[in-house]
């Protein structure tokens, strides 16, 4: 029997109750699986054919502890899913740089390294009147902030710490994403599963439920869901999953992130949205070790 340890952090130490589902699913398919916290001292990965990445919400606070424990995985040639090579490009938003130069269209920003101290001023773009700035590595709009170009002087200050540490990255604010709201499809083994639509409560710009977000299904052309699937083609590792976030501007689907690590794949808003994750797991399984 294959066994898999499905990460999560201490905030979830039993996943969340949508991952929840998935254990005694796999278990009918004859798969063994249970949650492990990833940074807790008894956890040993050998006690498992595969790490399964879920809800590691907390990586992006503990980021050095994070990747180090990454390059402990690599070197002691552990199988996870997503692969750790994955993991590790996907963590830092300016893989978004990459996507953009293979053709992408991406959300308009600048990327500040954490060693350049150029001034927020000299780094804005003239055509910018409000944008958003993050760290490069965050998620759940982990210390974002919208502000006004008139107020650069304001957010550079506030910022002035978190930049000794971190790259940022600040893109143009685009207002479709409180008319129209931000689009998520999910792929299965780069197939196209089901996708929604996030929209942010009056008067705020983050789209994530803990924020006031409402979420329902959404039911993309093939125009859309094509376009997703060019920026698939960009990565060359297997990816049992991937969500693709993005906004419609102007008719065309701009990325905002592509998520690879640890998304809600929101599960509930698709019918069998867990067994026919499930299922994809188990194939996935199957095939990679049949080759072994």
């Amino acid at each position: 029997m294959i066994r898999v340890g499905i990460l999560t952090c201490a905030d979830f130490p039993d996943l969340t109750l949508s991952d929840q589902k998935l254990i005694p699913l796999l278990k009918e398919s004859g798969v063994f699986a249970e949650a492990v916290i990833w940074d807790n001292p008894s956890f040993h990965s050998t006690r498992y054919d595969v790490l399964l990445f879920r809800n590691t919400w907390d990586y992006f606070t503990k980021q050095e502890k994070f990747f180090n424990w990454l390059k402990e995985l690599t070197s002691r040639n552990v199988i996870t899913i997503n692969a750790l090579e994955t993991i590790l490009w996907n963590s830092h938003k300016f893989y978004l740089k990459e996507l953009q130069a293979y053709g992408i269209p991406v959300i308009p920003g600048i990327f500040i390294s954490k060693d350049d101290d150029t001034d927020f001023r000299m780094l804005m773009p003239e055509d910018c009147e409000k944008a958003v700035i993050k760290p490069a590595i965050s998620a759940g709009a982990y210390l974002t902030e919208s502000f006004s170009v008139s107020n650069v002087d304001t957010i550079s200050t506030v910022y002035k710490d978190i930049r000794k540490n971190n790259d940022l990255i600040i893109q143009k604010f685009i207002p479709e994403i409180t008319s129209q709201g931000e689009i998520s499809l999910v792929f299965f083994d780069k197939r196209y599963s089901h996708a929604v639509i996030k929209t942010p409560k009056d008067g705020d710009f983050r789209i994530q439920s803990q924020f006031g977000g409402t979420y329902k299904s959404y039911f993309p052309d093939d125009r859309l869901v094509n376009s997703c699937n060019k920026i698939l083609q960009y990565t060359n590792q297997d990816l049992l999953y991937a969500r693709i976030d993005g906004v419609m501007i102007d008719d065309v689907f701009h990325l905002m992130e592509l998520e690879l690590i640890e998304p809600d794949l929101y599960l509930d808003y698709v019918q069998d949205g867990h067994k026919r994750f499930t299922d994809v797991i188990v194939q996935y399984l199957k095939s990679s070790f049949s080759k072994k």
